[in-house]
């Protein structure tokens, strides 16, 4: 694994906080239907953002939106290069999936294959009226047709760039920040 070095900040705890704030009116203006709204949070640092959305509809909304974990270890097409066993630490989804309109959310889109991944793993569990695509960073350099419905901030990025994005769930910090490969 090559060394990095951090280039900017992109998003501070605020920023990330108004970003969700915005991404979850998008979401009440764009569904018909909150009854079958439903979320499932990418293992590791989706589940944090749909989680945070999920309390925030119910702060405005006064209704409870469904989240679940969704695991993709063993749906992706990378399994030779993340190791020689993947870890699954399981999907965790408390509802019907099957007729639900489910936002599927990550923390960052760059090729899409995480998305293919966790479509095959959804579709396995049922089959959603909608899916739609919620992501707080769009970098570009998709290699499928996946596009996010919702999007937190667009940041085009260089080959050698690479977006952290940080929970403070999972990281025990609250940031975005921009970094480069060196060496």
């Amino acid at each position: 694994m090559s060394a990095t070095r951090d280039k900017a900040q992109l998003m501070s705890a605020s920023e990330i906080d108004r970003t969700l704030v915005r991404l979850a009116h998008e979401i009440l203006e764009k569904t018909t239907d909150l009854t079958q709204l439903a979320f499932l949070g990418i293992k590791r640092r989706g589940v944090p953002i749909a989680q945070r959305l999920a309390s925030k509809i119910e702060a405005l909304e006064n209704l409870k939106i469904p989240v679940g974990v969704l695991d993709i270890h063993l749906y992706r097409d990378d399994l030779s290069t993340v190791g020689p066993k993947p870890v699954v630490s399981g999907t965790q989804i408390e509802f019907e999936v099957t007729g639900k309109d489910i936002v599927l959310m990550d923390d960052v889109l760059y090729t899409g294959r995480t998305i293919r991944a966790a479509l095959d793993a959804l579709f396995e569990l049922g089959r959603p009226a909608r899916v739609q695509l919620l992501v707080l960073i769009d970098r570009g350099h998709r290699e499928l047709p996946i596009e996010a419905q919702y999007v937190g901030r667009k940041v085009p990025t260089s080959s050698r760039e690479i977006i952290e994005v940080k929970f403070a769930e999972v990281d025990e910090t609250e940031k975005v920040l921009l970094v480069e490969r060196i060496g």
